[in-house]
């Protein structure tokens, strides 16, 4: 069945994460998507191992770079200069994320691409956009660390998280900005220039944070696991080991209280609103504390659920992956065919009639150059 983005081109000249993030995205909607990386080399990911597939290439790699085919390229060659110049001119998307300007140079910026094709996407990914910050390195750790994120993250001193998450949230504005300007274009027949900077995308994706500094002057500092405007929305230990607890409102604070035993908490003036017990953290803490080291962490999760509390153990990535599964979200995919695919974490989203497609597995080095460049008449 053909996908949401059938019979859609993408020239894809971006490098490690965000970029190839949305392009995978795209590809996995049924877009048609050619990865332009380096010869020999490639994309850098390809080296940012252990650990790796059976395959010999990075399993980074692999998280970014399925449904899509390899088309090494020196485009400081003019020959293959020349065939970036026709691959962009036939694509209907161009996504990159070199310095902002540095392709000007190729003539594979947006004014010299839209020149000749004026209905493309062009999609420009920078660390801090095009202006003053151009000249910066565009590091999710660097955007973590200047754009705040490492400053509320931790317990007692700032900390990343512990994965690309800027890149992972800037791939993702990248691709709902593309599918927004497809439907654009479908309308009026324009193309038009879509910039994304890791730093814009990182405080939008502060939200709360972003929005108690933007609207009331504060600036929020690192609390570990505790909530800055609700309580109690935390981890605590237990008996035996550690369960988080997300109370969310007023109700259901009273059924925390009253399944651990301590009913006398929601009437209390210290705790019986949520700004009250925002304001008496501590002591909350130590209450529950006393109370849910009574029993393991089993116990509670199963009275409390029971209760309608909110709340759950800490699992490690194969506990999170074997819950997936055993809710049937089926979070793993086989990508490409039965006999020389790989298995690869699924799309998240579930279609119910342009479901996301596996057809490719992550390509090598220019694997595909002579099929593309015959396919779209690049030479």
């Amino acid at each position: 069945m053909p996908g949401a983005l059938d019979q859609v081109l993408v020239a894809d000249f971006s490098r490690v994460l965000a970029g190839p993030y949305a392009s995978m995205l795209l590809g996995d909607l049924g877009a048609t998507v050619i990865k332009v990386e380096r010869p020999g080399a490639g994309d850098d990911t390809r080296a940012w191992g252990p650990p790796y597939a059976e395959d010999g290439q990075s399993t980074y790699f692999h998280s970014v770079n399925r449904n899509k085919r390899s088309l090494a390229l020196n485009i400081g060659h003019a020959a293959d200069q020349h065939i970036a110049r026709k691959l962009a001119a036939r694509a209907d998307i161009v996504l990159e994320n070199f310095k902002p300007g540095a392709l000007a140079r190729y003539g594979l910026d947006y004014q010299s691409v839209a020149a000749g094709n004026p209905s493309v996407i062009y999609c420009s990914i920078s660390g801090f956009g095009a202006g003053a910050g151009a000249e910066l390195p565009g590091y999710d750790l660097l955007v973590q660390a200047m754009g705040g994120l490492m400053s509320i993250t931790g317990t007692d001193e700032p900390t990343k998280a512990g994965v690309a998450v800027v890149d992972v949230l800037t791939g993702l504005h990248a691709t709902v900005a593309i599918l927004a300007a497809l439907r654009h274009r479908e309308i009026t027949g324009a193309g038009q220039l879509i910039e994304v900077s890791l730093l814009s995308s990182l405080l939008s994706a502060l939200v709360n944070q972003a929005s108690g500094y933007v609207g009331a002057g504060e600036i929020p500092t690192f609390m570990g696991n505790a909530h800055p405007s609700i309580a109690p929305y935390e981890v605590y230990q237990t008996a035996d080991r550690p369960l988080v607890i997300a109370v969310g409102n007023d109700t259901q604070f009273a059924a925390l209280a009253s399944t651990i035993n301590r009913p006398g908490l929601a009437a209390d003036r210290q705790f019986a609103t949520n700004p009250a017990r925002v304001a008496n953290r501590a002591a909350l803490t130590d209450e529950l504390t006393i109370a849910l080291r009574a029993q393991g962490a089993d116990h509670w999760r199963q009275v409390l659920t029971a209760a309608g509390v909110p709340c759950g153990p800490i699992n490690n990535i194969s506990q999170a992956f074997a819950l997936a599964t055993e809710l049937g979200l089926d979070p793993i995919a086989l990508v490409g065919t039965a006999a020389n695919g790989a298995e690869q974490v699924a799309n998240p989203v579930k279609y119910s009639v342009t479901p996301a497609t596996y057809h490719l597995s992550p390509p090598h080095v220019g694997q595909d150059n002579a099929a593309v460049i015959a396919e779209f008449d690049l030479a």
